[in-house]
């Protein structure tokens, strides 16, 4: 989950490059724009993985290439960051290279490829890692989220179900702030008790026609309680999933005219927009006011 929050930027900065994107499929390549943006990404990505290596790895005790089975970790809290990380990361690299001219299909391939290899990276730097590993299991959940956006591009032509994120700050990190987080911004990366993962679709984008196409219903998982990645229970607290209900805003379907709103709406669409949510937890259903 280290690097979930700079994806997630990343993807938004994307966004409000591309601004209003117009319909590609007869598209002609903008060569300067390509350029300029195939080198912007060029030296972002290498530059991230050099300063990622330099700051994180270098300090790591280092051993021979080895694979690491963390399926089971925090309730596969962070499997879920892995799967909305590369489909907020494509959805990015898609609209700009669309922003530059290429047409959709290789727009959609090229940015699946990038997502993917960029992350393969840093899951081969783990698995030089004493203390980590190459997970397979973190690859399937790259290579879900890449799927899930190619799927809806190509099969339903459009993004009906978007994954989103929220966070709230807990009192469990102050149990075990060197796992958890010392403070708001460590939390937001490490604590998986304050992150959750949505998934939300808008009945009046699949045809029904009194629904309004901005009002969206929205599927959350959660856990809570949990300190320590593989062990359910740890000094004496039991963790638990959490599953979600709640509505949200599709942004993308609020009508504006301003092309930096329309821009901003399109990043900003990654975040779950707070609202009152059911939550089902060990055999309990509660309801809270207000869900962050």
């Amino acid at each position: 989950m280290r690097l979930i929050l700079s994806f997630v930027l990343i993807s938004l900065t994307l966004s409000l490059k591309a601004q209003q994107i117009p319909d590609t499929s007869q598209a002609n390549v903008n060569k300067k724009k390509l350029a300029w943006t195939g080198s912007a990404l060029g030296v972002a990505s290498f530059g991230s993985l050099y300063g990622l290596n330099a700051l994180w790895y270098r300090k790591e005790h280092q051993t021979s290439f080895h694979l690491f089975d963390d399926s089971k970790n925090w309730m596969q809290m962070d499997k879920m960051g892995h799967a909305f990380t590369c489909y907020q990361l494509t959805r990015g690299l898609d609209k700009t290279f669309s922003w530059c001219g290429l047409n959709n299909k290789k727009s959609l391939f090229l940015s699946a490829g990038i997502s993917f290899g960029y992350l393969s990276a840093i899951e081969i730097m783990d698995g030089f890692s004493q203390d980590w590993g190459f997970s397979l299991s973190d690859m399937a959940f790259n290579s879900l989220g890449i799927g899930m956006y190619l799927f809806q591009e190509i099969y339903l032509e459009r993004q009906l179900f978007k994954p989103k994120f929220s966070f709230h700050q807990t009192d469990f990190a102050q149990l075990r702030p060197e796992v958890l987080g010392h403070n708001f911004i460590e939390s937001l990366l490490k604590d998986y008790n304050g992150q959750t993962y949505w998934l939300g679709f808008s009945p009046g984008q699949m045809g029904l026609e009194k629904w309004p196409k901005w009002l969206m219903l929205s599927f959350g998982h959660s856990i809570t309680r949990r300190l320590k990645g593989d062990s359910k229970i740890y000094q004496g607290m039991e963790s638990h999933r959490e599953l979600l209900f709640s509505l949200d805003l599709d942004l993308t379907e609020v009508k504006v005219k301003s092309k930096f709103l329309k821009a901003l709406f399109e990043g900003l669409n990654t975040l779950k927009i707070p609202f009152p949510s059911l939550i089902y937890s060990n055999g309990k259903l509660n309801a809270r006011p207000l869900y962050f």
